[in-house]
């Protein structure tokens, strides 16, 4: 659910006219809830209350300060997967203790700069990175708190640039190798510490039976190093799909109530209930590293249509948003419905979406059924909040847009709009 909905036929964040917020800022305009993204952290703990637990937000899906100091503020930990994203969470007020570090090719400076500071465990991806680890700790003096991640060969039945699991993907150990690699650890690298086993099957997951696949394979696993070497915690990861189809409707309790049969969304509560009957009996603390289902539908992008087409095959809306803007429809195709920010009862037609960059691929939507689009109009791109900005580039010296933070009635500016001095502020002449 979400913070999203027309009032009076205007479109509001909360209690936020976001056409009010266009006015004041310009388009593009990220827009996010406050409200939309405590009430996903607060359910999925919730959800999980029969569990010793802990929950990792993934700072990739948006690792804007202000988010990531609301969620601290929250008790959340992190999910980091560079040495950026640790001093980002570090800089918004977060705790290093709270933080796992993931990915398959950390450097030896993100890897100092981590023990450094001090973070929760390092997710080790191969038993190469494991020894660099443990090299690298010991030019240090210290010893380096660290889980393997394992690769269970579970297919999430996603798109495939976003499917982990598989052992044909880079991310993890294979299954089989992982009780091997441990027990070398154990007896080789002193100063590794073997805190955790760590597994994550991919992004945009719709339905619960690979997460209880991937759970049920490699819980005996947890069970087997927890005996034999101690470890505390098993990281299931994240992957928690979202609504992206039918998203404003989503926002309504009654929706959610509505809907059955084999297109039902997955909800946290039935997550949770298919998944703990197998983790509880571990009395291991359980690790979740969310991040899309935190923010996703908290988000939406504003843009203003700025010429109507008309082609010999089609009718085009070219809108001020690009793909460097929000790259999801152009890298996998990626769904976000479209709706105009002033409600209106107006006939559909079936329309092309584009933005202003020079490539074919820049495009929101292809032969798509909207209301008819007019010159000026204000239109917003929803579930935008996760993997919209932080993806964003300044191909075609484009700036980055500024994004804005709803709570209730308040609407903070939380990222200054780039200008042109500053597509250029680094560069030598």
């Amino acid at each position: 659910m979400h913070s999203f909905h027309y009032r009076n036929a205007a479109l509001h964040c909360e209690e936020v006219d976001l056409s009010a917020l266009a006015e004041d800022h310009g388009t593009p305009l990220y827009v996010y809830s406050a409200a939309t993204i405590r009430d996903h952290y607060r359910r999925l703990s919730s959800a999980l209350s029969g569990l010793d637990h802990h929950i990792a937000y993934a700072v990739k899906a948006n690792s804007n300060l202000s988010i990531l100091k609301m969620l601290a503020d929250e008790g959340a930990g992190f999910d980091i997967v560079s040495g950026g994203e640790l001093f980002r969470v570090l800089s918004a007020g977060g705790d290093a203790a709270g933080c796992t570090f993931a990915g398959v090719g950390k450097t030896r400076d993100e890897i100092k700069y981590a023990l450094e500071e001090g973070i929760y465990c390092f997710n080790a991806e191969s038993e190469a990175e494991l020894c660099f680890i443990d090299k690298v700790a010991g030019e240090l003096g210290k010893v380096a708190p660290v889980a393997l991640r394992v690769n269970p060969n579970v297919d999430a039945k996603t798109h495939k640039y976003i499917s982990t699991g598989k052992s044909e993907n880079k991310f993890g150990v294979d299954f089989d190798n992982i009780a091997g690699i441990y027990a070398h650890a154990a007896r080789e690298m002193k100063n590794i510490s073997l805190r955790g086993l760590q597994m994550h099957i991919g992004s945009q997951l719709t339905s619960v039976q690979p997460f209880v696949e991937a759970v049920e394979k490699v819980a005996p696993l947890a069970a087997q190093l927890k005996t034999d070497h101690q470890i505390e915690f098993f990281s299931i990861g994240g992957g928690i799909g979202i609504v992206y189809e039918d998203s404003l409707a989503s926002g309504s309790r009654d929706w959610w109530e509505e809907q059955s049969g084999e297109d039902k969304p997955l909800t946290l509560e039935e997550y949770a209930q298919a998944i703990i009957p197998t983790l509880e009996p571990l009395g291991l603390k359980i690790l979740l590293e969310p991040g899309r289902m935190i923010a996703g539908n908290a988000g939406v992008l504003l843009s203003r249509v700025l010429y109507r087409k008309q082609g010999a095959a089609k009718v085009f809306a070219i809108v001020d948003a690009g793909m460097g803007d929000l790259i999801r429809p152009a890298l996998y195709q990626g769904h976000h419905d479209i709706i105009p920010v002033t409600e209106s009862g107006r006939k559909t037609e079936t329309i092309d979406v584009v933005g202003p960059i020079c490539e074919s691929g820049d495009f929101f939507a292809q032969n798509r059924e909207l209301p008819g689009l007019e010159e000026g109009e204000l239109i917003a791109l929803l579930s935008a909040g996760a993997y919209g900005f932080v993806m964003a580039s300044n191909y075609n010296s484009r700036p980055f847009p500024a994004e804005i933070l709803v709570d209730g009635s308040e609407a903070r500016l939380i990222r200054k709009r780039q200008g042109f001095d500053d597509l250029i502020s680094g560069e030598i002449l």
